[in-house]
C-alpha cells in the first residue's frame, strides 16, 4: 500500500501526517515550546534514593525532578546479581540518563541508565555486546542472516545493535554507514561528559521533521511534502549526510490552499480529539480517556443490516477494529485500553473480529500486546505510552466545566487563527484583517505570539488587529475583512 507523508511547518510547531490511499494513518505534532524529551541523553545529578520505592530522583536540569527506578538502572543487574539501589547510587553522585517517557500531567520524565541511540537501521546499545532484531522481522533464516551480517561488520568493536525492521533489505555499505555515524555520537557525548557539570544535556534527539526520514519512510513511501522551503533544505542536507535513498522523496508543497486543508487533515484532527467517532455502516465508537486506562465502547447506532441481527453485530464489529486500530495511533493513545465490541454469540464471529484487529494493529510502530475477549465480552490490551496524546497535546480541562469535558487551548486557537488568517488573505484583498476571540487568546498573541503575528501580517502585507471579547467562549473567534 503506497503512502506519502505530509509536513506541515510553523516556526511555532511542526505537524505531520502519514497517508494511504487517500486517509490520515498517523499524526505527529511537536511544538517548540515544548519539545519531546524521549531519547535525549542527560548527565544527571541524584538529588534523593527512596529505598522504600527501590527508586531515585534525578535532576537532569528539567521542571520537574526526573524518575528513575531499580528495573531500569543497568549496574544494579550486572554479574547475575540483583543490588538494591542504595549500593548503587548515592545522593549528589552524577549518572549518565536517557529519557524513556516524557512527563505526563503531574509526572516527571521516567529515566534509564540503559543507553540506546536510534539510526535509521540500528539501533545503538553501547553498554551491550549482544545484536538483536527486529521483533516484526519473522523469518528465522533472514534473522540468522541479519545477525551474521552485523557480527561480520562489527567484530572487532564493543557494543551491541538492534537492527530495525527497516534494514531488512539494507545493504552492508548502509549498515557500515550506519554504526560509523552512531559512534560518532556516542564518542562526542562521551567527551562530552567528561567536561560538563551536572545536570548538563549530552544529546538532543533530533527534530520531529528529521526523525521522519529516520523512522517513518518505509519502502511504501513513494514522496514527502513540506510547506517550507527552510524545512525542505534543512532536510535534504540531512537525507544527503545521513539516508541519501530518501533525498529524491522531498519535494516541495507551494499550492494556494494549505497543505493539511488540501488533504483533509485537519478535519481527520478535529475528529480525532471528538469522544465520538462515526462508522461508515451507521455505528459509532465512544472513547473516553482517563488518568489509569482508555475505553472504546462499540455501539451498532443507525446499522440495522439486511439479514439478521448476528450479521449487523459482526460487521459492525469488523469495521470497528480496523478505526479503532487507525484512532490509537492518531490519538496517540497509550496504557492500559480496554475495548467493548458488541456481544457476539459466535465464537467464530469473536475470533474473526479478533483476528481482524490484531491485523489492523500491526502497522502501528508503538509496542503493544492484545488478549483475547474476557468472560465479560472485553478485549483488554496495552499501548506503550511514550509521549503525551494527542488531546493532551492540543487540549486543555475546560475552566467552565471543571475538567468533565475539554477545549483547546489559547495556543492552538492562536495557531488555528494564524492559518485562518493566512487562508482568507488568499481568498479575499481586504485592507486589514480584525481578529476577535476569547481575552486568554488576545493575551497570547500580545504576548508570547507577538512575533508570530507580525511575521504573518508581514507575509501576507496587511495589518492585522486585535479585538477581546470576553463573551467570546476558549474557542470561539471570528475575523472580520475592514
Amino acid at each position: 500500500m503506497s503512502e506519502e507523508i505530509l509536513i506541515n511547518f510553523t516556526p511555532q510547531e511542526t505537524r505531520v501526517a502519514v497517508m494511504a490511499q487517500g486517509i490520515v494513518q498517523e499524526l505527529h505534532i511537536e511544538r517548540t515550546a515544548s519539545r519531546g524529551l524521549v531519547g535525549n541523553i542527560y548527565l544527571g545529578l541524584v538529588r534523593r534514593i527512596l529505598p522504600g520505592m527501590q527508586s531515585a530522583f534525578v535532576d537532569v536540569g528539567l521542571e520537574r525532578t526526573a524518575f528513575l527506578h531499580i528495573a531500569d538502572i543497568r549496574q544494579a543487574h550486572e554479574n547475575g546479581e540483583d543490588k538494591p539501589i542504595e549500593r548503587v547510587l548515592a545522593e549528589g553522585q552524577s549518572v549518565m540518563v536517557q529519557v524513556i517517557k516524557d512527563p505526563i500531567g503531574s509526572k516527571g520524565a521516567r529515566l534509564s541508565t540503559e543507553i540506546s541511540i536510534a539510526g535509521r537501521m540500528l539501533v545503538y546499545l553501547p553498554q551491550d555486546k549482544h545484536i538483536g532484531i527486529s521483533q516484526r522481522i519473522g523469518d528465522e533464516n533472514e534473522r540468522e542472516a541479519l545477525r551474521e551480517r552485523l557480527q561480520a561488520l562489527t567484530a572487532s568493536d564493543d557494543g551491541g545493535f538492534i537492527v530495525r525492521t527497516i534494514a531488512e533489505k539494507a545493504s552492508d555499505s548502509e549498515f557500515a554507514a550506519d554504526i560509523a555515524y552512531l559512534r560518532k555520537i556516542w564518542r562526542d557525548l562521551r567527551e562530552k561528559s567528561k567536561v560538563s557539570a551536572a545536570p548538563a544535556l549530552l544529546y538532543h534527539e533530533l527534530s520531529q521533521a528529521e526523525r521522519v526520514l529516520r523512522d517513518l519512510v518505509n519502502p511504501d513511501t513513494t514522496h514527502i511534502l513540506i510547506d517550507s522551503r527552510e524545512t525542505l533544505q534543512k532536510l535534504q542536507a540531512f537525507a544527503q549526510e545521513y539516508t541519501p535513498a530518501v533525498a529524491p522523496l522531498l519535494e516541495h508543497y507551494t499550492g494556494e490552499r494549505t497543505l493539511f486543508d488540501l488533504h483533509g487533515v485537519d478535519d481527520e484532527i478535529q475528529k480525532a480529539l471528538s469522544r465520538r467517532v462515526e462508522l461508515k455502516s451507521g455505528g459509532y465508537l465512544i472513547f473516553d480517556q482517563t488518568e489509569a486506562l482508555t475505553t472504546i465502547d462499540v455501539n451498532t447506532g443507525g446499522f440495522v443490516g439486511v439479514r439478521n441481527f448476528d450479521d449487523t453485530v459482526f460487521k459492525t464489529n469488523l469495521e470497528a477494529a480496523h478505526t479503532i486500530a487507525r484512532q490509537l495511533r492518531l490519538r496517540n493513545l497509550g496504557g492500559i485500553i480496554i475495548v467493548d465490541f458488541i456481544d457476539m454469540q459466535s465464537e467464530e464471529h469473536r475470533n474473526a473480529v479478533l483476528a481482524e484487529f490484531r491485523k489492523a494493529l500491526e502497522r502501528d510502530h508503538t509496542r503493544l500486546t492484545v488478549n483475547g475477549f474476557t468472560a465479560l465480552g472485553l478485549v483488554e490490551m496495552t499501548r506503550k505510552r511514550t509521549r503525551e496524546s494527542l488531546a493532551h497535546i492540543l487540549c486543555e480541562s475546560c475552566p467552565t466545566c471543571g475538567g468533565r469535558g475539554e477545549v483547546k487551548t489559547a495556543r492552538t486557537m492562536v495557531y488555528e487563527i494564524l492559518r485562518e488568517l493566512l487562508r482568507e488573505s488568499r481568498q479575499f484583498n481586504a485592507r486589514e484583517y480584525r481578529v476577535l476571540a476569547n481575552p486568554s487568546v488576545i493575551d497570547l498573541f500580545l504576548d508570547e505570539e507577538s512575533s508570530a503575528l507580525a511575521m504573518l501580517s508581514e507575509f501576507i502585507g496587511k495589518p492585522v488587529s486585535l479585538q477581546a471579547e470576553s463573551s467570546y467562549t476558549p474557542e470561539q473567534f471570528d475575523i472580520v475583512l475592514l
